[in-house]
């Protein structure tokens, strides 16, 4: 299902928009506001998981469209999000090994949609993002999937690591992006694969590596020390396609 992207303003609209079980990837609040429709809005905002963000009141005076803010604003999803178990079930119904991208902090839309329009081309099941420190599903990324957002559902999960714990639980197997990791070309990645990609400046963080069965270096021969995240991604899950269509000949 699609969304509309929003910025929704004020107190009444908030509420209503919560109520009426749109996604909210990020609310702000005026710092110190406590009065009863703020209250109401904060609870709403528990229950829903969405990220909450207190600011000065000049921050929502900027953020404003309408200047009628009322000590509030949310931002709602571009796109619904989709689950873990629909991709495993989207993998299951073609008869194929599950397939999933793991973003570790992509905070870039940019970089969120190049890696959703390059994860369908791949035939990836979907893509897994975190809840915190992470660009969510905006009209920016919809528009540099180049529509593949559409097809690849993109699941928000609370922990990255802890997802992925239960996931090896059920036989899928992880393999991160590292420049000191063995060379991509000797692994065997061709059974249920998640492929982990961590963030430009930091990289995948080391809970989120230590979960990892593999660690793959994908070979450079140029003058500066590592590739744009959804370049890698996309190296690493075309290394992952060639085996399994190698596997498949």
């Amino acid at each position: 299902m699609r969304y509309e992207e929003l910025t929704i303003e004020g107190r009444n609209a908030v509420i209503e928009a919560f109520r009426a079980g749109r996604t909210i990837d990020k609310l702000f609040v005026l710092d110190g506001c406590q009065d009863g429709p703020i209250r109401t809005i904060l609870r709403e905002a528990k229950k829903s998981d969405a990220i909450v963000n207190y600011v000065k009141k000049e921050r929502l005076d900027q953020m404003s469209e309408t200047g009628k803010h009322q000590g509030v604003i949310a931002y709602a999803a571009a796109y619904e999000y989709g689950t873990v178990e629909e991709m495993l079930g989207r993998a299951e119904e073609r008869g194929e090994a599950p397939f999933l991208i793991f973003l570790d902090g992509i905070e870039d839309p940019h970089n969120l949609g190049s890696i959703i329009r390059t994860a369908n081309q791949a035939g990836a099941h979907g893509v897994v993002i975190p809840k915190r420190r992470a660009s969510g599903l905006t009209a920016t990324v919809a528009k540099a999937s180049a529509g593949a957002i559409n097809y690849t559902p993109v699941a928000k999960v609370t922990n990255i690591s802890k997802t992925m714990e239960e996931l090896k639980k059920k036989g899928m197997w992880f393999v991160c992006g590292d420049m000191g990791g063995e060379p991509m070309y000797q692994l065997d990645l061709t059974g249920p694969m998640g492929v982990v990609i961590g963030s430009e400046g930091e990289g995948v963080s080391r809970l989120v590596r230590e979960k990892c069965d593999f660690v793959a270096g994908i070979p450079m021969f140029g003058d500066i020390d590592s590739l744009n995240a959804s370049v890698a991604m996309g190296v690493l899950s075309y290394e992952i396609v060639r085996q399994r269509m190698a596997k498949g000949r």
